[in-house]
């Protein structure tokens, strides 16, 4: 299945894509994206569903963040290694962790905004997996059994705040809109091998990082076990796990977002996003 959230910021509603790629209404039988309905048995429920039955929304109708009420927003900083190289960083021995705020969510198609006196906001493609049964002390054999399904997330980062205020890292990856996350959940079972998909993004056309998740350092069975000793993880919280080579900090010399760039970006079987760069305007 792929699961999604429409409608304007704030009033999102449920939904799924049907074999055509009409989008249905599933409010009639889940209020959210989220919780519950992300567990095993909630997704069994929505499977069960004949499409067909649920009322069909509108074209061109504004897409929402594929999960809704996120608890928990991680990330996993330097997992390709090709991205390590470019950053001039060694490869990890253990999982780079940092958080996002949850303000910092926003719709696969929302605009991005430049926070106020940036000069150093950046881009990264990254493999999101959305957690559907939860759980602590997560033993790495079991732990693909607690995945609901895998979306798009675009890991926009301002790198002045990120690197040169001192601190940690999420100084730079929680501002508003940072977090395009959509344009849906697509469940487990459609993703056969979520460590063979190719990642792209592009910045007005020009194609900047082109990788695949083969090349994490840390998989995806790891990290949900890696994070489940140091935190209990609940349906709907959300694993980010990091970008190819391909940054704006990685080109010689860097290149970084401004306003009127628009930014495309995707991965096989997940989808694509397409954000319109502006700056702040409060």
């Amino acid at each position: 299945m792929k699961l999604l959230r429409f409608g304007p910021p704030g009033q999102e509603r449920p939904g799924l894509l049907d074999a055509t790629g009409k989008i249905r209404d599933l409010s009639s039988v889940v209020t959210d994206i989220a919780g519950d309905a992300l567990t095993p048995a909630g997704l069994d429920r929505l499977a069960s569903i004949d499409p067909s039955t649920l009322p069909r929304v509108e074209d061109g109708v504004r897409l929402g963040a594929c999960v809704g009420r996120i608890g928990k927003f991680i990330c996993i900083g330097l997992n390709f290694s090709d991205h390590a190289a470019e950053s001039n960083l060694p490869i990890p021995s253990e999982p780079v962790v940092f958080g996002k705020w949850t303000s910092a969510v926003v719709g696969p198609n929302d605009d991005i905004e430049i926070p106020r006196g940036s000069l150093k906001t950046d881009w990264e493609v990254e493999l999101g997996v959305v957690i559907g049964q939860g759980g602590r002390y997560i033993e790495e054999a079991h732990a693909m059994s607690h995945v609901a399904g895998y979306c798009v997330i675009n890991d926009v980062s301002e790198r002045e705040y990120q690197l040169e205020r001192g601190g940690t890292w999420d100084k730079g990856k929680g501002c508003d809109t940072f977090g395009p996350t959509g344009p849906w959940l697509v469940t487990r079972d459609e993703v056969p091998d979520p460590h063979a998909l190719r990642m792209w993004l592009e910045v007005d056309g020009k194609r900047y990082q082109d990788g695949s998740s083969a090349n994490m350092i840390f998989r995806i069975p790891f990290l949900i076990s890696y994070l489940s000793r140091m935190m209990s993880l609940h349906p709907g919280d959300l694993i980010s796990t990091g970008t190819p080579a391909g940054v704006g900090l990685g080109q010689k010399p860097p290149v970084y977002l401004r306003a009127g760039n628009v930014v495309r970006l995707g991965i096989d079987k997940l989808g694509e996003q397409r954000q319109l760069v502006k700056a702040y305007a409060g």
